[in-house]
């Protein structure tokens, strides 16, 4: 990888916010360049629309893999047109095939190393299913595309080296359903894949992990239930044995005390509102979302498609592209780490 590395991004759902964003992140590179080449997938139509909707004017260029870029210049667009003309604020259907074929160019382009990390934009799960696909997120469609057998979703609070980093067991679960996906393999292997990661892209060599428990007060001592003691203790007992340096099971409302988490490089909560409530509080419209497992770097924004957002085209005009931006620098942060 180079130190100026190309970084693709996906614009997300056609009718939400993220076209309007893609323009506000042009401007943000015209006037400030990040040290990346960027390449955003999507339907340049609708990008250059709805750049004219919120009175900005990026220069877009179509992207040419065969071509030299220097970082630096303007974004460029891999073509994905939609297969209907896309409504702000009315997800339609027709197009998620259009949606899904960005992120499978971008996926396999990043699995090849022609894309040093991915950068992925909201999607709208629900318009996606309606068309007759099954989608649970981007973190389990890049897991199955790349046959990557467990990957771990965490947010993270920003792209500075002391922001809190928030790992989850288990992600799109319904509530009832998380106790019975807690098992002694799912938590080993996350915490696994957390140390691995924090090592090798975040370059901390030895990590601090906090693991909370799933219960209220971690089960207090199997009052409140028993997979603290049954299933997650004796998972943390083996880690520390192999020289982990990991803390738990720990009540999640003592962990997350500022002062508390502070001491930790990354917390790993159980189930995905069991941390990311608390991490968002803190960091929301600069918080990121990091996969980690994956082959290839992909961070993402920590908000969703704002659709009620995009419908207003005045409102629409103060759309905050900060999650973008920050999810942006911490993927060429991390892929600069990696050209080291």
């Amino acid at each position: 990888m180079s130190a100026h590395p190309t970084i693709a991004i996906t614009s997300g759902e056609p009718a939400g916010i993220g076209p309007e964003l893609m323009a506000r992140l042009a401007i943000r590179h015209a006037e400030r360049p990040f040290p990346a080449r960027l390449v955003v997938l999507g339907d340049r139509d609708l990008l250059e629309a709805r750049a004219r909707r919120i009175g900005v004017a990026p220069r877009y260029l179509p992207y040419d893999p065969l071509a030299f870029a220097p970082h630096g210049g303007p974004v460029e667009v891999w073509h994905h047109p939609l297969a209907a003309p896309a409504v702000p604020g009315h997800p339609d259907p027709t197009n998620a095939l259009a949606v899904l074929s960005t992120l499978e160019d971008a996926c396999d382009a990043c699995a090849t190393g022609a894309f040093a990390a991915l950068v992925t934009a909201p999607l709208q799960k629900s318009v996606i299913n309606d068309a007759g696909v099954s989608f649970v997120g981007h973190t389990e469609f890049f897991a199955q595309r790349t046959g990557t057998p467990r990957v771990v979703m965490m947010l993270v609070s920003g792209a500075n080296d002391d922001a809190l980093r928030v790992a989850l067991v288990t992600t799109h679960l319904p509530l009832r359903a998380v106790a019975d996906a807690i098992t002694p393999e799912a938590v080993a292997q996350t915490i696994e894949i957390v140390q691995r990661e924090l090592t090798a892209r975040f370059a901390i060599m030895k990590p601090r992990i906090a693991v909370c428990g799933l219960n209220p007060h971690a089960g207090e001592h199997g009052h409140l239930g028993h997979e603290e003691a049954d299933v997650i203790a004796p998972v943390l007992a083996a880690a520390r044995e192999r020289g982990l340096d990991v803390a738990g099971p720990l009540p999640a409302d003592t962990v997350f005390v500022p002062d508390i988490a502070r001491g930790y490089d990354a917390i790993v909560a159980m189930y995905h509102d069991q941390g990311l409530p608390v991490l968002k509080s803190v960091s929301f419209g600069h918080g990121v979302n990091v996969t980690l497992g994956l082959p290839f770097v992909r961070t993402s924004v920590d908000h969703g498609t704002a659709l009620d957002l995009a419908a207003d085209a005045t409102r629409a005009t103060t759309a905050d592209p900060g999650s973008l931006v920050t999810a942006l620098e911490l993927a060429i942060d991390i892929a600069q780490r990696h050209s080291d």
